[in-house]
């Protein structure tokens, strides 16, 4: 069964605008799990703009199942292989940027990345790499030892405004990445960012999906409905997946 791992980032988004303490991304990822949720996703940036390391702190030690997204730094890896979440994703992150652009270029850092999988994979952490749905990337992520890659569909996300045929054209660069990573690499397949309530229907014809990584679309949702009910209904759109 496809599994959802809900990004409450944008929770503290919300948050350190007025610099408060409400909402609390800790309550809302509890509601999450309250209406099904397989997991939380949260990104510790280096830069603190939203999550903080006492958010971390309180989720590490109270979710059932927590994803930690991360940069490449010798100082994310020592928090996580400190907070020993049940996964991380390593991202690529740029100060200026206002949310993960693309994907991390493993071929490009392949012993940097390679280290940190293995120092995480030490501390118990299952690891994932987000990358872009490109051959040499994949084959990059399963020979660096990460037994999950996330696909990156903004590229989807994006194409999906815009014209039929660039949607489908992105489309089917994922499919053909899911089917390659799964089939020939033997990698786990997660995929996220850019997928909403309407582009979904579309990401499930992606083949070997293990998971689901969703944030802003069901936050944006819950200022209507309550983050309960938005995260029933994102899975309610997923319970429609046949592989």
């Amino acid at each position: 069964m496809l599994k959802l791992g809900v990004n409450i980032d944008h929770v503290a988004t919300l948050r350190q605008a007025r610099k408060s303490v409400y909402p609390d991304p800790f309550a809302a990822a509890l509601l999450c799990e309250k209406a099904g949720a397989d997991g939380i996703t949260a990104h510790l940036r280096e830069d603190r703009r939203h999550i903080q390391d006492s958010d971390m702190e309180k989720l590490a030690s109270s979710v059932n199942r927590l994803n930690m997204e991360m940069a490449v730094t010798e100082e994310m890896i020592a928090i996580a292989c400190r907070l020993k979440p049940a996964n991380c994703c390593l991202v690529p992150e740029k100060r200026q940027e206002l949310t993960t652009e693309g994907g991390l270029d493993v071929v490009g850092s392949f012993d940097k990345i390679s280290d940190a999988v293995r120092r995480l994979s030490h501390s118990g952490i299952t690891v994932s790499i987000f990358i872009d749905p490109d051959k040499e990337q994949l084959e990059a992520a399963a020979k660096s030892g990460a037994p999950f890659v996330e696909l990156h569909t903004g590229s989807f996300a994006n194409a999906f405004l815009r014209s039929v045929q660039e949607k489908e054209e992105e489309l089917n660069r994922l499919i053909e990445a899911a089917v390659y990573a799964h089939n020939t690499l033997k990698l786990e397949v997660n995929a996220g960012h850019g997928i909403d309530y309407v582009n979904i229907d579309d990401v499930l014809r992606i083949p070997h999906l293990h998971e689901l990584n969703i944030g802003h679309s069901i936050i944006s949702r819950s200022i209507y409905t309550g983050i309960e009910q938005a995260t029933r209904e994102m899975l309610v759109k997923m319970a429609a997946y046949k592989f």
